[in-house]
C-alpha cells in the first residue's frame, strides 16, 4: 500500500497543481488534494505525530484519548520512553496507579537515566502508600540529578510518613536551600 501511494504521488507530482486526472473507472483525482492526503497519512504514521496529539489531549483533560494516542506512538516506536512516561501520567490522572507504575517502569527500562520517570513513579508509589518504594525512586532521581529540589522535598515527605523525621528534615533543608520555600514551614514546625 505504501509503495502504491508513493508511485501515485510521484506520478501526480508531475502534473500541474490543481489539475484533475480521469481514471478508466470514472474516478477523478486532483493532484493537489491527493498529495495533501498522502502526506498527511505519511505523517500520521509517525510516532511523534501521535505523541504530540496525545500531549494536547492530556492538556485538555482527555486522558483516555491521550492514552490511545500514546499507545499508538508506542506501537509505532516501542522504544519511545517519553511516550511511556507520559502515558503513565495520563493513567495516574485516571487513578490507574498500577498501570502508571508499569509505564514508568517501562520508560526506565528503555532509558535508565529517565529522571522524570523515576520521579513520577515515586509520586505514584507515594499515592499507593508505598513509601519505601517512593523513597527508592526519589533517591534514584537525586542520583541522576542532585539539583532536583522537588525530589528532596517529596523524599522528605515519604521519610516523615515512615517515621524517619531526622531524614525528612535533612531532605527538607536541602530542598529549602534549593529555593523550595514550602519546606521552610515544615523545618520550623517539625525539625529541632
Amino acid at each position: 500500500m505504501k509503495k502504491r501511494i508513493a508511485i501515485i504521488t510521484a506520478l501526480l507530482s508531475l502534473m500541474p497543481m490543481g489539475k484533475t486526472v480521469l481514471i478508466g473507472t470514472g474516478a477523478v483525482i486532483s493532484s493537489a488534494g491527493f498529495m495533501l492526503a498522502a502526506s498527511e497519512k505519511a505523517y500520521a504514521e509517525n510516532a511523534e505525530f501521535y505523541y504530540k496529539r496525545a500531549i494536547n489531549k492530556a492538556e485538555e483533560g482527555d486522558f483516555y484519548g491521550a492514552i490511545a494516542d500514546y499507545s499508538k506512538a508506542i506501537e509505532i516506536n516501542p522504544r519511545y520512553s517519553k511516550a511511556y512516561n507520559n502515558r503513565g501520567n495520563a493513567k495516574r490522572a485516571l487513578k490507574d496507579y498500577d498501570g502508571a507504575i508499569a509505564d514508568y517502569s517501562k520508560a526506565i527500562e528503555i532509558n535508565s537515566n529517565s529522571e522524570l520517570a523515576y520521579f513520577n513513579r515515586g509520586n505514584t508509589k507515594g499515592s499507593l502508600k508505598d513509601y519505601d518504594g517512593a523513597i527508592a525512586d526519589y533517591s534514584k532521581t537525586i542520583e541522576i540529578n542532585p539539583n532536583n529540589g522537588s525530589a528532596y522535598k517529596n523524599r522528605g515527605i515519604a521519610k516523615e510518613l515512615i517515621g524517619d523525621l531526622k531524614g525528612a528534615c535533612a531532605d527538607w533543608r536541602r530542598a529549602s536551600a534549593m529555593g523550595l520555600k514550602k519546606t521552610d514551614l515544615w523545618i520550623l514546625t517539625q525539625c529541632y
